[in-house]
């Protein structure tokens, strides 16, 4: 009794045989996914469009499923097409055949270009795919290859799926698949063959025709009739009567013009050698496919003895070019190897060597030179500006410096140093500083982007891309110290939508122009300063002109008198000095009478308040041009002084530097003059003039500034207490040209090669895309139009960015070099077909037409076959290229032994016009009851294709299974 009252004594074990097995589980796991696609049941349609395989876009939807450890991918493939509409339901009946068994029979769509593999062989617009995943071993066990099957057998029956299922077998490389469809009553298994030699019985017609009704092994007798539809494939490697009309760069006279050279200022543009050349391999093959796509047993005969399939007598040619997938142009590779120096991290001065530039002596100044010291750079030289020297002030040129530092360099510098000869150097200079190529569309910038790429390419790539940088800064300094204008750039402030190199030169253009007009102005200003004095020239007869009598295209900054200058001014002492004693006296009652200064011009017919003297609007100075950086830097000072009060009077301040110069200029042009009179004439709309009546009933005037002028602490209010009685001559100037062309040659002297590449990059990828739609313009090929538009979408965005990614800058190389190949083929192409620009006969539009659609198609149909224009054409093309490479060896014995009269004709009976075919597909379907005579008739298929070192069955075999 204990021993039984014991609970332990009660547990047992129970083997459950109803658990899932891992089988049971992968089927279940097929079945989940055909659910979630929603392919379950019975599926409708009508039958393809012809043409609709290559036309519309084919789409796939894929999900990892696992059996037990082993991972595969299931993958949707189909086609998108219009949705049908419910009514279509009702037409449908109940036993009706898959689409896929219907599919088989269709002749719309025989041998589709663009298309996965099944549907070339089995015509079918949906089905499903199982195979290995990634980084997993073929299925190549035959067990293996029937549990797969078994597994998708019984998925389809038991959700009621209608679609195909493809399991892939073998390695991959050999594109094996089994698969099975399942209807109401009926199933197509789908089979396959393949192998490395093409047996001989079956190298014909005849002999896959007995594969074929072997397979079938229908019982009826006479066997219902066999449709066939074949198709040869020709391959074109050679064009020998054909050379390429672009002309290759002349290298050694790369300055001479020629056509088809390369000249500084311009990009080349498109191969050297032939694109659709078996040389280059760029586009290498012409396939022509002739097609018979309705035939019967009884009226072809094609065995191992005879064949009446001749390609001339092919109802259906259509052609297809074959396209390398990294094309060599001169264009792409001129932008690629200019965009590889973006990687150089490499100074100018590591690059060219220490010694390049050697240090001035300071005991002979720059007529008489000392010995070279090493490890010297040019800013050194430079530096002896702003030095204090005994010499005579006139001989402290930069210029002069520059010119010595030239010829030290050039003399100690070795040949094999020197990336760039003289004769070289000065071609490319004249042609940056040519006046004549100085428009907007060859500016200075865009020349020398050009320039850099072009010697970089040829010329010793970033050793010749430093030393003509060299040059260039040197170059922009002599002409900053000569007060010589930098030709090639618009005038005015930098264009903040340009590059910031460009923006640079701009602003060095800007510093130039204001120094000249204030050294062309210094000798007006001691004799007006004179005058106003009341000091007359020795060649003056009378009084001398006052300020207000100043020619109003005088410039204001002429006047200046910054102490940072390097040229004499008159101040307020001298100027007392240069007084008279007589007219020193009386000095003081001159000053109580504040005689107005800086005069413009009047300010239409209004009066200071406080008096009735006209209003004056004063000379002022003009806003300090800014580049981009500059505007940032300010931007960010700015923004760190914070949100408080004192941050933000502080920032107020700094902002109102152009304000209180003109509120100075503005009391010294008015005196007496008031803050409501400055706000009149410089912000109107703070002047606020309102109709009032008085007491005695009478309408009057009444005016004040505006509610924001009266705020206590206003800045304005401040800066005009503040503000002197100062015309713009005497301010402290606004822009300091001096301080700016310093800064903005010191900007260009320490830039590296691949500083300069990334500034100038958005020139060259300009210049291309220019040369592309130039090049296209000629051609007229509407997918590069398109397509183009698009690269300049994409860069304008990508390039608007200081810092762009230079992944996305090589894409865009990437597809500037595709539209360049394409433009290249169409040329190709058009020379190969004879189109004539400008030809306006029926012939020429339907080749031009031709030429356009094998461009942008992936096949295209030769009208007229072999006897339309196009088609004559491609059979002369072959015919040559056939006697070319069958009768070559035959004129050379020929030419040997005699001269032409010993020479037989060569006529088109001894060499065949078209080489043996490449690939042979034949299509073969029917429609017989099987596997009995009383069973339903079902489709039959079978595909073969037949090459050198290929031989593909793929068979598509339907049988009954309600009635067998």
């Amino acid at each position: 009794m204990a021993a039984d009252s014991d609970p332990e004594s009660e547990v047992f074990e129970i083997t459950d045989f109803t658990t899932a097995s891992e089988w049971e589980r992968f089927i279940s796991r097929v079945e989940e996914v055909l659910n979630d696609w929603k392919l379950i049941g019975s599926n409708f349609g009508k039958p393809p469009e012809k043409g609709e395989y290559t036309s519309r876009t084919w789409d796939e939807k894929s999900r990892d499923i696992n059996f037990a450890d082993f991972r595969f991918s299931i993958t949707h493939h189909y086609l998108k097409q219009e949705c049908v509409e419910s009514e279509g339901r009702e037409d449908v009946e109940e036993d009706a055949f898959p689409l896929a068994m219907q599919d088989l029979l269709c002749m719309n769509n025989d041998f589709p270009p663009r298309a996965h593999c099944l549907v070339r062989w089995y015509g079918v617009r949906e089905f499903v795919v199982i195979s290995p995943g990634a980084n997993c071993e073929a299925i190549i066990s035959e067990s293996k290859c029937n549990l797969l099957l078994s597994s998708v057998s019984i998925a389809l029956a038991n959700t009621g799926c209608q679609v195909p299922v493809f399991v892939q077998i073998q390695q991959k490389w050999r594109k094996m698949y089994s698969g099975e469809c399942q209807g109401p009553g009926v199933r197509t298994n789908f089979e396959m063959v393949h192998l490395r030699k093409v047996p001989s019985q079956y190298n014909h017609l005849s002999g896959l025709l007995d594969v074929f009704k072997g397979k079938i092994g229908c019982p009826l007798s006479p066997l219902p009739p066999i449709n066939i539809a074949i198709r040869f494939t020709y391959i074109l490697q050679d064009w020998q009567q054909y050379t390429w009309p672009q002309q290759p760069p002349d290298f050694d006279g790369l300055l001479a013009g020629e056509v088809g050279g390369v000249e500084f200022g311009k990009l080349p543009f498109g191969p050297c050698e032939d694109p659709i050349s078996h040389l280059l391999s760029f586009l290498s093959e012409l396939h022509l496919a002739t097609t018979w796509p309705h035939l019967t047993e009884g009226i072809v005969v094609d065995n191992d003895v005879y064949s009446d399939l001749d390609p001339l007598q092919a109802p259906h040619w259509s052609v297809r070019v074959r396209k390398a997938d990294n094309p060599q142009c001169l264009l792409g590779d001129f932008l690629m190897e200019f965009f590889k120096l973006c990687s150089q991290k490499e100074s100018t001065e590591e690059i060219l060597g220490r010694n390049s530039v050697e240090e001035e002596g300071k005991e002979a100044m720059f007529a008489y030179c000392s010995p070279p010291q090493k490890n010297s750079d040019i800013t050194q030289a430079l530096s002896k500006l702003t030095e204090p020297a005994a010499v005579p002030i006139p001989k402290l040129s930069v210029s002069n410096m520059v010119h010595s530092a030239r010829k030290r360099i050039r003399r100690h510098r070795r040949l094999d140093q020197s990336p760039l000869s003289n004769d070289m150097l000065n071609s490319i200079l004249l042609n940056l500083f040519n006046l004549l190529k100085s428009a907007p569309s060859h500016s200075l910038t865009f020349r020398l982007a050009l320039c850099m790429c072009l010697v970089n390419f040829y010329h010793g790539g970033v050793r010749a891309v430093a030393h003509l940088w060299q040059e260039f800064v040197l170059e922009m300094r002599y002409r900053w110290e000569n007060n010589c204008l930098v030709y090639g750039l618009a005038a005015g402030p930098p264009d903040l939508r340009c590059c910031l190199l460009h923006q640079k030169l701009q602003m060095l253009n800007c510093c130039i122009e204001h120094k000249r007009a204030r050294d062309s102005g210094s000798g007006r200003d001691r004799k007006e300063a004179a005058s106003e004095n009341g000091i007359l020239s020795p060649t003056s007869t009378g009084a001398g002109p006052t300020l207000s009598e100043t020619p109003l295209g005088k410039p204001w900054d002429s006047w200046s008198d910054s102490e940072d200058e390097f040229f004499e001014c008159l101040s307020d002492t001298e100027e007392i000095k240069d007084v008279p004693a007589d007219r020193a006296k009386g000095g003081a009652k001159e000053v109580g009478r504040a005689k107005p200064e800086g005069r413009l011009q009047p300010h239409g017919k209004l009066t200071l308040l406080n008096t009735d003297e006209p209003l004056y609007v004063p000379v002022t100075q003009e806003p300090a041009p800014m580049t981009e950086d500059v505007l940032e830097e300010q931007s960010e000072v700015l923004a760190k002084l914070g949100t408080s009060a004192e941050g933000a009077h502080l920032r107020a301040r700094m902002q109102s530097a152009c304000l209180l110069s003109d509120m100075e200029s503005f009391k010294a042009a008015n005196p007496g003059c008031s803050l409501e009179d400055f706000v009149r004439w410089y912000s109107p709309r703070d002047y606020v003039e309102e109709e009032v009546t008085d007491d005695t009933g009478q309408t009057v005037v009444h005016s004040d500034l505006s509610a924001r002028m009266k705020i206590p602490g206003n800045m304005w209010v401040e800066a005009w207490e503040t503000a002197k009685a100062t015309p713009a001559r005497r301010q402290k100037r606004l822009f300091d040209d001096t301080k700016e062309a310093e800064r903005v040659l010191h900007y260009l002297a320490v830039q590296k090669p691949a500083d300069l590449v990334r500034h100038l990059l958005p020139c060259v990828l300009h210049a291309a895309m220019l040369k592309v739609k130039e090049e296209e313009a000629s051609e007229d090929i509407h997918s590069v139009r398109k397509a183009l538009q698009q690269v300049i979408s994409q860069a304008s965005k990508l390039l608007r960015h200081p810092s762009p990614d230079c992944r996305k800058l090589e894409d865009i190389i990437n597809q500037i070099m595709a539209l360049e190949a394409i433009v290249a083929r169409a040329r190709s192409l058009k020379a190969k077909f004879g189109v004539v620009k400008g030809d306006k006969g029926e012939d020429s539009e339907d080749l031009e037409k031709f030429v356009s659609s094998l461009l942008e198609e992936p096949e295209v149909a030769v009208t007229g076959a072999g006897r339309g224009p196009a088609g004559t054409i491609i059979h002369k093309l072959f015919g040559s290229a056939q006697r070319a490479a069958l009768l070559a060896p035959l004129e050379e014995e020929a030419g040997r032994a005699g001269g032409p009269e010993n020479r037989k004709p060569m006529g088109g009976g001894g060499v065949p016009d078209f080489p043996p075919p490449a690939g042979r597909e034949i299509l073969l379907r029917t429609c017989v009851p099987r596997p009995a005579p009383y069973s339903r008739a079902l489709p039959q298929r079978l595909y073969c294709v037949l090459m050198r070192e290929d031989f593909r069955l793929a068979g598509a075999f339907s049988s009954d299974t309600s009635f067998f």
